[in-house]
């Protein structure tokens, strides 16, 4: 075979190929070498300038409803450093695992972890892992905001760069212990441990240390308080991601897993203003409004809330002064503008030093005051309120059982009675019969409708409030009949400003008529008599004599009043947190409170009727027969009707005391003339 020789044009093809390949690659790594002394004096630019002042000193303002100061967050935080030597390993181990796994590995950003996030999120197709390193999240800390702009970002990648420029990992990791926020007003390890557990932070075990661990991810999200199985979750899957990465072993995971963590009730706090409502603005811009707890709460924020310092002053003072008569005994006491649902006065429990459970939003039995949820019901049904019901001992047969409910005391009227004598005299009899004429499903939708979100099961017990709800929803209820049927959700913040003066949220109420004006007001009619002489809040007409509609309720634990004015609906709660038996009198309390209030708020103010709406009748009835009265009758009664449902009968006439003379008498008046 003979040898075969490339052609001389073959030759220069390859040639030139060589020839233009070198030259790409000259290029290329002309563009990595220049781009890498770039890179190599920005860094050294960076680590030539100063990193600047961290911005953690900023506070936050809050303002009542006159815009004046009403409380201030971040004057101080509670913070106590201590060294990385006293934090224990196991600590150390936890919050890596928890927050950046290769923290001793990267230079500020972790690929390798923001892929791990990437995959576990899609796995479960929504964000349970972020992807954030200790650097950056303490470079965010210390220097940023927590607004989501690319702006931001871009610092936040440049003062990470700088702070693993200037300090190592370890002075980097002791700065993040101290700075890292861990709910409660818990700045700093040190703090948590003595917040949570009352002990300093190198004496924590491994179940407290993970269990720690888990809370700066999200401080209001897996708070100990307020999420306490929610931050166990989090605690046992730090626990199992240690064991597999062979940082423990299974019997230590084991073993810490079922450690039953001895957690402290919250420290005692700082007195101020309003600290019940400061907290509820806190959890509304956090969980509500999407802001970043700690940016609300020293993030140099204006905070404008719809609280009147007065009224405050005025409801904790009527709260106290009540309460604190029974040993440990509670009290909720929550005021709004009926108009737009706006918050004037909240007060959570006697003292805020003492517990910080706010029991406006505790689930109690609402008892009687639960009943204008079934009498709305009916009048939407055009059910008159003249309607009679006899009130004596009634058993009720539903889905095959007996429901026997009874009075307070088994006392009765042994008679028929109408819808205003059963609110007034808080009959149960009269209620029930009512709930199965209407319906319980619909009552439920009409407690929806009204703001009630709590669980309400369809049963008999319904209509006598068995079910809990929390004073917060039973002020937005009433404050939807207050405005003549017009549901407006309840709000505390009117504003929300940086600290530049951006407007970063701003109210906008929202309204929407669910029930008729005419239903509303008959109801407010009817409940008016729950204060008159014979009703069951009638004491408070010692203490407040402006016109005013409400319900009083009572359980073997609860004592309620919920009422109104036309411009303002105030609910009142009192009872015990161990659920210790409430005697009558004890009940009582919640109307001398609810009184005393009513009374200071509305001191000098005009006294305002309830204005009758288009839609409602107002005519004398008989009170006997529920019929039209007629003119010269005595035992006539104004009543107001949903139009159309008015009587259209008269009753008998009465017989007349002057008969007409017989005609031998008229003869003998005309001869005497």
């Amino acid at each position: 075979m003979g040898i075969q020789v490339e052609s001389p044009l073959e030759q220069t093809k390859v040639y030139k190929w060589y020839k233009r390949s070198a030259h790409w690659i000259k290029r290329v790594f002309i563009g990595f070498a220049i781009l890498c002394v770039v890179l190599f004096l920005f860094l050294l630019y960076l680590r030539s300038q100063p990193l600047p002042p961290p911005d953690i000193s900023a506070t936050t303002f809050l303002y009542d409803d006159q815009g004046n100061v009403l409380d201030q967050m971040d004057a101080g935080e509670h913070r106590e450093k201590i060294s990385l030597e006293q934090i224990p390993k196991y600590l150390v181990d936890a919050t890596l695992t928890a927050e950046d796994r290769d923290f001793f590995e990267h230079h500020g950003f972790s690929f390798r972890g923001i892929t791990r996030a990437l995959l576990v999120n899609l796995k479960q197709f929504r964000v349970v892992q972020g992807a954030s390193t200790i650097t950056q999240q303490l470079a965010r800390n210390l220097y940023l905001s927590h607004d989501r702009t690319w702006s931001r970002k871009a610092k936040e990648a440049m003062l990470t760069t700088q702070l693993e420029l200037h300090f190592n990992k370890k002075e980097l990791l002791e700065m993040y212990f101290n700075e890292i926020y861990y709910g409660n007003g818990a700045y700093g390890i040190q703090r948590a441990a003595q917040e949570y557990f009352r002990k300093d932070a190198k004496d924590l075990n491994l179940a407290e240390c993970t269990f720690l661990a888990g809370i700066p991810r999200g401080p209001s999200v897996y708070s100990p308080y307020q999420h306490f199985q929610r931050a166990k979750e989090r605690q046992r899957s730090i626990i199992e991601q240690m064991s597999g990465m062979k940082l423990i072993t299974k019997q230590q995971a084991k073993e810490a897993s079922q450690y039953t963590l001895a957690l402290q009730p919250p420290l005692p706090s700082q007195k101020s203003k309003a600290s019940y409502f400061r907290d509820y603005v806190i959890q509304t811009a956090v969980n509500q409004l999407g802001f970043d707890e700690e940016l609300v709460r020293h993030g140099g924020l204006r905070i404008y809330t719809t609280l009147n310092k007065q009224m405050q002053k005025q409801a904790e003072e009527s709260l106290v002064s009540q309460v604190e008569r029974v040993p440990n005994l509670q009290g909720a006491l929550l005021s709004v503008d009926a108009h737009t649902g706006a918050i004037k006065a909240m007060v959570g429990g006697k003292s805020y030093q003492e517990s910080q459970f706010n029991r406006v939003f505790a689930r109690r039995q609402p008892g009687s005051s639960f009943k204008p949820i079934v009498y709305l019901t009916a009048l939407e049904k055009g059910i008159p309120p003249t309607q009679k019901v006899v009130s004596a001992p009634t058993a009720f047969t539903y889905n095959g059982d007996t429901y026997t409910p009874g009075n307070f005391q088994d006392t009765y009227a042994q008679r028929p009675i109408t819808m205003r004598e059963a609110i007034a005299k808080s009959d149960n009899i009269y209620a029930v019969t009512t709930q199965f004429q209407v319906g319980i499903d619909q009552e439920i939708e009409t407690a929806r409708k009204l703001g009630i979100q709590s669980s309400l099961n369809a049963t008999p017990s319904l209509a006598l409030g068995s079910y809990e709800v929390t004073p917060y929803e039973m002020t937005e209820a009433y404050t939807t009949i207050a405005s003549n049927g017009d549901h407006k959700p309840l709000t505390g913040i009117s504003k929300i400003v940086d600290s530049f003066g951006h407007v970063l949220y701003q109210n906008q109420p929202e309204s929407k008529q669910v029930f008729s004006p005419s239903s509303t007001y008959v109801l407010t009619s009817l409940m008016r008599s729950v204060f008159d002489t014979g009703g069951t809040g009638h004491r408070v007409q010692q203490m407040f004599a402006h016109p005013a509609a409400g319900k009083t309720g009572t359980t073997d634990w609860d004592g309620w009043l919920v009422g109104y004015t036309p411009d303002l609906v105030t609910t009142v709660w009192v009872g015990f947190d161990q659920n210790q038996k409430l005697n009558h009198n004890q009940a009582k309390i919640s109307q001398h409170v609810w009184g005393r209030f009513m009374g200071l708020a509305t001191l000098g103010k005009p006294s305002k009727i309830f204005a009758v709406p288009s839609g409602v009748k107002a005519v004398y009835i008989d009170d006997e027969s529920g019929k039209l009265a007629h003119p010269d009758q005595k035992n006539a009664r104004l009543e107001y009707f949903m139009a159309g449902t008015e009587p259209t009968e008269y009753t008998q006439a009465p017989e007349s005391t002057n008969p007409e003379p017989s005609l031998w008498d008229r003869i003998k008046k005309w001869w005497s003339n």
